[in-house]
């Protein structure tokens, strides 16, 4: 059991899950506001050994090294790989400090997301549409760059629905091409397909002028993304090109994009996470608290 274990921001946990942390520690406090900056961290977290903070925050090593009783660090949002976290992972691990994050917690607000934009172009409703006729999603070229949990799950979604499936990955997905999804070069996926969703782990950038370029006009680009996993200046410049549309959920997803990017007719945003629905919130509840025990256990 931890003595004192701090919430130094909102971590969406649901009421249980909140009410569960006193399980596994002696003393809980939970802040409800972002803390400004690493000093006000500091002080949030005082003598606690464990410490829970969620995607809006870092912690990084001038926070760390001052936080001597830590010995667990709980990220309640989506950790990918220690490059891209929120959390100095190598350097927590130099104080002996365990870090575990949690990902694939709200993939299928996205599918569905996904699902509603894409039938409201091809139908024209609430858009105008793509074509100048409606169509179905049925025979529909796609590309999916990266064929992680997330894309799996589009491209599973939309193959169920008839589109002709193809995706660009580091490595070939048996599984995938077992299931009549084709494997193509990053630069034939982009000229072949019609729709292209790029579902990369954050700070991946795979897409610059010249795969821009090749994607071509009237085509459409949906970034599923945390962040943009293309060059944003690129993005802007291929928006030019006539018949072309871009999607995505938050505003952060589009990268550093000039004012008044999201006032043009052809980019497509709810400026909200597709993500955070209510069981979103109850699936990072658990795994949060699942992080927490195994942590214990060690």
């Amino acid at each position: 059991m931890f003595k004192k274990l701090v919430a130094i921001e909102p971590v969406s946990l649901i009421p249980t899950a909140e009410e569960a942390l006193h399980q596994y520690a002696e003393q809980v406090e939970l802040y409800r506001d972002i803390p400004a900056d690493d000093e006000e961290i500091v002080r949030r977290i005082g003598d606690a050994d464990a410490a829970l903070l969620s995607y809006t925050s870092r912690m990084g090593k001038n926070v760390i090294e001052r936080c001597p009783n830590l010995r667990y660090i709980g990220m309640c949002c989506s950790l990918y790989s220690e490059e891209s976290a929120n959390v100095d992972i190598a350097f927590a691990r130099e104080k002996g400090i365990k870090v575990l994050g949690i990902r694939d917690y709200g993939d299928r607000g996205v599918v569905e997301y996904v699902l509603h934009e894409l039938t409201g172009l091809l139908h024209g409703f609430g858009m105008p549409m793509l074509h100048d006729e409606p169509v179905e999603i049925y025979g529909l070229k796609v590309g999916i760059v990266g064929l992680g949990v997330s894309g799996r799950m589009i491209a599973d979604a939309l193959a169920f629905l008839g589109a002709d499936i193809s995706y660009y990955s580091r490595s070939h997905k048996p599984d995938a091409e077992a299931a009549g999804m084709k494997y193509k070069p990053l630069d034939a996926l982009l000229r072949e397909s019609e729709v292209v969703f790029t579902c990369l782990n954050k700070n991946v950038l795979l897409l610059g002028e010249p795969e821009f370029e090749a994607l071509g006009e009237g085509k459409v680009l949906f970034n599923t993304s945390i962040g943009p996993g293309f060059d944003s200046a690129a993005l802007e410049k291929w928006l030019d090109k006539p018949g072309t549309h871009f999607f995505c959920d938050t505003y952060a997803a589009a990268g550093p994009v000039s004012e008044g990017f999201f006032q043009r007719p052809n980019v497509h945003s709810p400026g909200v996470s597709a993500g955070r629905t209510r069981q979103a919130f109850v699936l990072l509840s658990k795994k949060v608290l699942a992080n927490i025990e195994t942590a214990l256990g060690e």
